[in-house]
């Protein structure tokens, strides 16, 4: 897949990069990290700038988004979960990332909107659940935007940084990656104990 993104963004420049970070938006396994880091050190080798780069992913990333919550629109979460459980083999995606990701938008309200856009693979899903509640779309496109520019510039001022190392960053990434999926379980384990002891009358210490 690495080979297959470079030669795109080689290829179409400032388009490319629209195009991969707004199927990014739409197909998670698609990684962003790799897209953004290696654009980042696009800029360094080519007449490719930071703020086009930049520019560019953040528009991708909107209407990636803008699309999913549509989709939010059309269906209601039972639909979605058998959409899931048929094609989410295809995807990666399981009815459990489904769940995660509303319990998110439901914890943190239309903030979850910003604050999910710097959370592996639910920063792509945290759409439709936006959609779903009808959000109001002014300001889902301005926490989106907002989120999305900075996880963007972020990752493509490293690869700019890094040059030809910036494969490395990926590595990091992944470490990052694994650390907000433990830090999600541990969250999710503390909220079931939390719940059952108020289930049974218990407070927690």
């Amino acid at each position: 897949m690495e080979t297959w993104i470079t030669s795109i963004m080689n290829e179409y420049g400032y388009v490319g990069v629209f195009l991969l970070i707004a199927l990014e938006n739409l197909f998670p396994p698609i990684p962003s990290e790799i897209i953004l880091t290696f654009g980042g050190f696009m800029t360094t080798q080519s007449e490719l700038s930071l703020g086009g780069v930049i520019v560019s992913s953040t528009l991708g990333s909107v209407v990636g988004a803008v699309l999913l919550y549509g989709v939010g629109r059309l269906l209601d979460m039972s639909r979605l979960e058998r959409l899931v459980t048929r094609y989410g083999r295809f995807l990666r995606l399981s009815a459990e990332d489904l769940h995660r990701t509303f319990g998110w938008f439901e914890r943190y309200g239309t903030w979850a909107v910003f604050l999910c856009r710097f959370v592996p693979l639910i920063r792509s899903l945290i759409s439709i659940p936006a959609g779903t509640v009808r959000m109001k779309i002014v300001p889902f496109l301005l926490l989106t935007t907002l989120g999305s520019l900075i996880w963007n510039a972020v990752l493509i001022y490293l690869g700019a940084a890094v040059g030809a190392s910036w494969e490395s960053i990926v590595h990091y990434m992944d470490v990052y990656s694994n650390f907000i999926y433990g830090l999600l379980l541990v969250l999710l384990v503390l909220f079931v104990i939390v719940q059952v002891r108020k289930r049974k009358g218990i407070r927690p210490e």
